[in-house]
């Protein structure tokens, strides 16, 4: 009777498996693909995912089972980690990292870049990728074979190890947070926050000394948000008291072409809502310097730590003072028909986020010092780097401004821009086939 009644018990899970396709079990897949890729099944092996039986098909599915379906493996989202992972998937859903592929496609000359360094991932895109994308957007990316780590959560956790302790050691931002527009790495790594903290690693100093990482400040408890008080850019609502700072931060909106020139919003300003790279009201940005102090407070006392911060703010203060001033030359430049406006630039300012693509030197000259030196100046004051707040930031800018005054100097006495004659905006029917 009992192998009987085995059968009648068994009876429907084998009838289950008559009308569904076998899932392929881990081994097979390890087995075909330690020969093939032997260093990924190495790295899955010593993952959490390998010793509580996540396996292959878990993230990849069961339809590939050959060299000959290898377009049938499917290729995880965030929505696939978040199966196990759903608080940390919410955070990061709410955090600026989110809005990373969105905040990319915003800029305006975008599409003039080679697709390579976009959906190629090998530019921009190949930081931007963390960002969430459109269901449409990832088949597009998939049919050109660019869709290879759209998963977000592999870029600072890698596959095929996931590790959290390799997400939550300070090298795990360094392929994004480094270099021209944002060296965190290099400030951070130059401090003593990351002097300790490397000496800390090396075993130099005692595991219990306090060595703050990026994670310590800008992923307090492990919130996957990732946001700070002022934004990536450091331009805020609403305007500062103080009137100078006041004008001085409406030229740097509307050189952003987030105001127009009667200091109106514009539809640009729902972009930047949209990406979240600045702080809109009082509360927003309080609540994150509040999280900073708190954080600051566990090393620090608590004047301290405020006074630090107070000094960030002002170093915005004197490096917008300095921007302004640079980009009411250029503008003036239009206004007084020494340098012709670009037809696509819809107010009569620079267009600070064509970047590399503005037609002149001087106006290109205006976009590194807003997005190199000004960046370095706030950002290495924040980050405790005196040589990136001074020689890298404050003093570029100064020579920054020097120069471009001189240049719209000379420009006004040759009528055109020194060297060569002034280049038409370059259209989008120029741009590389993407």
């Amino acid at each position: 009777m009992f192998p009987a009644m085995l059968f009648l018990f068994l009876l429907p899970a084998l009838a289950a498996g008559q009308s569904s396709p076998a899932r392929p079990p881990a081994s097979a897949c390890v087995e075909c693909h330690a020969k093939v890729t032997p260093n990924i099944v190495s790295d899955w092996k010593v993952s959490k995912h390998s010793k509580n039986d996540v396996d292959c098909s878990t993230c990849h599915g069961d339809q590939h089972t050959s060299a000959a379906d290898v377009a049938k493996v499917k290729i995880p989202t965030p929505d696939t980690c978040a199966t196990c992972h759903e608080t940390q998937v919410a955070q990061f859903k709410k955090g600026k990292h989110a809005l990373a592929w969105a905040a990319m496609n915003a800029m305006p000359t975008i599409h003039y870049q080679p697709m390579a360094l976009i959906e190629g991932m090998k530019g921009c895109g190949a930081c931007h990728k963390i960002g969430l994308k459109t269901p449409q957007e990832v088949e597009g990316l998939r049919k050109q074979g660019s869709d290879f780590g759209i998963a977000s959560c592999d870029a600072c956790h890698t596959r095929h190890t996931f590790s959290v302790d390799e997400a939550k050691s300070p090298q795990a931002c360094q392929t994004c947070h480094m270099g021209f527009d944002h060296p965190q790495w290099e400030m951070y790594s130059s401090s003593k926050h990351g002097v300790r903290t490397d000496l800390k690693q090396r075993h130099i100093v005692p595991e219990t000394a306090a060595a703050p990482t990026c994670q310590t400040c800008h992923m307090q408890s492990g919130n996957h948000e990732v946001r700070t008080a002022w934004g990536f850019l450091a331009v805020r609502l609403p305007m500062p008291d103080d009137k100078q700072w006041a004008a001085d931060r409406a030229t740097i909106l509307q050189a952003l072409g987030v105001l127009d020139p009667s200091g109106q919003p514009t539809a640009r300003l729902e972009a930047v809502k949209g990406a979240d790279i600045a702080r809109l009201t009082q509360e927003g940005w309080q609540r994150e310097r509040d999280k900073m102090l708190a954080i600051c407070g566990q090393c620090h006392s608590g004047n301290f730590a405020r006074y630090q911060l107070q000094l960030g703010d002002e170093m915005i203060k004197n490096s917008d003072r300095l921007m302004a001033d640079a980009i009411r030359t250029v503008a003036a430049l239009y206004q007084d028909g020494t340098l012709p406006k670009p037809a696509n630039y819809a107010h009569a300012f620079p267009d600070l986020l064509t970047f590399h693509d503005a037609p002149t030197v001087v106006e290109q000259k205006l976009f590194v010092m807003f997005l190199e030196h000004r960046m370095r100046t706030f950002q290495g004051t924040f980050h405790a780097s005196p040589d990136y707040a001074l020689w890298y930031g404050w003093s570029e800018m100064q020579r920054d401004l020097s120069e471009i005054k001189e240049l719209a100097a000379q420009m006004r006495r040759d009528k055109r821009p020194p060297g060569a004659k002034i280049l038409p905006m370059r259209q989008p029917s120029a741009a590389p086939k993407r």
